[in-house]
């Protein structure tokens, strides 16, 4: 009876949601199990966590809504159990595009209070918010909770330092040794500090390391975007960020303008890596010499 239940409401959200791709029709959904009924979802946008516990599944991010469908079909080949959480790591719409439309399935919306308030602001000239209702977070809160998945297993969120954006949330399955680290960790990329929503290069410092304290050898590391990682990458990728920002943060205080400071080739070891994703080596130094603490 689940199963029929949960099919019948996907083919009701199916039905609402826009036939109008966007480009995204050959976009393909793609899932590997990273432990026991703990799966990491591909597409387009950033990576979606899914946890099946003892009655019901569990979603972190949603990417876009055109890819709605893809998604709900692709987590019904790993479970027929249906969708009652979906959290979100942070506000960015390649996280939050399809969350009216799971809402709309029925999952219940949970983030980080400054997720609910930054997608129910104005933006681009907007003169009132056009984000709809049922796309905001129904339960919000502000440095922790804990979801328990069944009677063994549980989802620990914790809301981070401000650093991609200042509602940055990790996600931690303990008893499965995996964490959804968000865009604090954009795996193969350089980071994208979001000045506009309060990001910062020192809360990102903080939240590595935060992260790096939390696992180990063994742990399965989601990022917000890239391949799933592990601790020995993380731990060079924290290396990389603070080894700019101090030589960012030595140029700025001996009086060198941003210009001046781009210049300088401070992050060229790693620009061929990490320096032609979304972020390239002027942006990334540009958001680390305006947020850096001298």
């Amino acid at each position: 009876m689940k199963k029929l239940t949960f099919i019948f409401l996907s083919c009701l959200l199916f039905a609402g949601i826009s036939k109008a791709q966007s480009g995204m029709e050959n976009v393909t959904i793609t899932s590997e199990q990273l432990a026991p009924n703990i799966y990491v979802l591909f597409g387009s946008g950033g990576n979606i966590g899914l946890a099946v516990g003892e009655n019901y599944a569990y979603m972190i991010d949603d990417q876009f809504g055109q890819l709605s469908e893809k998604i709900l079909a692709a987590v019904r080949k790993i479970t027929d159990k249906p969708l009652k959480y979906v959290v979100n790591t942070h506000w960015h719409g390649d996280h939050t595009g399809g969350n009216e439309n799971m809402a709309k399935q029925g999952a219940i919306l949970v983030a980080n209070d400054a997720v609910r308030k930054r997608m129910s602001m104005p933006r681009n000239g907007e003169t009132a918010s056009t984000t709809p209702y049922l796309a905001l977070p129904e339960i919000t809160f502000t440095d922790e909770m804990t979801i328990h998945l069944d009677p063994n297993n549980t989802m620990m969120i914790f809301h981070m330092e401000s650093a991609h954006t200042d509602g940055d949330s990790f996600i931690y399955f303990p008893e499965k040794n995996v964490i959804h680290l968000g865009d604090n960790f954009p795996n193969g990329g350089y980071p994208f500090i979001d000045i506009n929503s309060n990001g910062d290069i020192e809360g990102l410092i903080t939240n590595l390391n935060r992260a790096l304290f939390l696992v180990n050898d063994q742990t399965k590391i989601i990022p917000g975007h890239g391949k799933v990682s592990d601790r020995a990458t993380l731990k060079s990728y924290r290396d990389m960020i603070d080894t700019v920002r101090e030589r960012v943060k030595s140029a700025k205080s001996s009086g060198k303008s941003l210009e001046e400071v781009q210049k300088m080739g401070l992050s060229k070891e790693w620009d061929e890596e990490f320096g032609k994703g979304f972020i390239n080596s002027e942006r990334f130094i540009e958001s680390v010499f305006k947020t850096v603490d001298l």
